[in-house]
């Protein structure tokens, strides 16, 4: 059976223009309890709907605003932003050093949730003044709340409630940070060829490293931070859900883009990785990030050579 995290399953929205739907709650506790999850399927029937039965949305955003500000501090000290720095900035070095495209560029965090990432980088300055950094989410409660985040921290970054493929403006590079696990390995795809066919020039998307620790670890990670039972039901659920190597690099195998994994599984320490990225970039720039990337550069990796990295 597919794992289900509730956070996917209390909210809906049209596809076409982003409006809310309305969703039963009967219907989410019927579904997890068919999936043999009894303990979210209390969860959920724990929550407040109203007279026709469809959970409360006001509630529901309120809850998925707590559980991602529980989130944040996971971010702060898993030092999320350090590490997509770690190859955002020698990317970005890369795309100057190609000058295929003149700056100023502009960064789109997909999934931004509460906009911890773009703040951060906004906040550092890590990517240098010719970079915007803009994020996306499809829910337009935490859209909000990053906004006001934002504003109050006053900070050089926006936030779109929307499709993050619809913006008017062009992204030169897309990331996310724990956005992959929550597509089937079928609709990777389609993610990945969406970033291709736009003018990007690269995307950079971190997930959990599908290790055997990854459950075991997040349960850890969850039950000490997460208060609320969502958040730590969805945590773990999230590193079950994981993609393992050769699937996102099969996925990102897209036409137009060389797909690359930086410190693949047979490279790295499954005790300290937690997160891990897979890269699209651009056949011309593969070189120049290599050479930003320094002696960095041999824990980057192609299909080609993942089962000598997992040797």
């Amino acid at each position: 059976m597919p794992h289900l995290e509730i956070s996917d399953l209390i909210t809906a929205v049209d596809p076409r223009d982003g409006r809310r739907l309305p969703v039963r709650r009967d219907e989410v506790v019927r579904q997890l309890r068919e999936n043999g999850d009894e303990r979210a399927a209390r969860v959920v029937a724990g929550m407040p709907a109203d007279p026709d039965g469809a959970l409360d949305p006001h509630a529901v955003d309120r809850l998925l605003v707590s559980v991602h500000t529980e989130l944040q501090r996971l971010s702060e000290e898993l030092r999320i932003g350090t590490r997509l720095v770690h190859l955002l900035r020698p990317l970005f070095t890369a795309i100057r050093a190609a000058g295929d495209r003149p700056g100023p560029y502009r960064l789109v965090d997909i999934g931004c949730g509460l906009g911890y990432l773009a703040r951060w980088l906004a906040a550092t300055g890590a990517l240098g003044p010719d970079v915007e950094i803009v994020g996306v989410d499809l829910n337009a409660a935490l859209v909000g709340e990053a906004d006001r985040l934002a504003r109050a921290e006053g900070l050089d970054c926006r936030f779109v409630h929307g499709n993050a493929f619809e913006l008017p403006e062009a992204a030169t590079v897309y990331v996310s940070t724990g956005v992959l696990h929550h597509f089937g390995a079928a609709a990777l795809g389609e993610f990945f060829r969406a970033q291709a066919a736009s003018p990007a020039l690269a995307f950079c998307h971190y997930d959990i490293a599908a290790t055997r620790l990854a459950p075991i670890g997040a349960w850890v990670f969850h039950r000490a931070r997460m208060r609320h039972p969502l958040g730590r039901h969805d945590g773990v659920v999230s590193a079950l859900r994981a993609h393992p190597d050769e699937v996102l690099l099969r996925a990102a195998a897209v036409p137009g883009m060389r797909a690359l994994m930086y410190e693949p599984r047979g490279l790295s320490n499954p005790f300290c990785t937690t997160l891990r990225p897979v890269l699209g970039v651009r056949p011309g720039l593969e070189e120049p990030l290599r050479q930003a990337l320094g002696r960095r550069a041999r824990r980057l990796v192609g299909p080609e050579h993942l089962g000598e990295a997992a040797r």
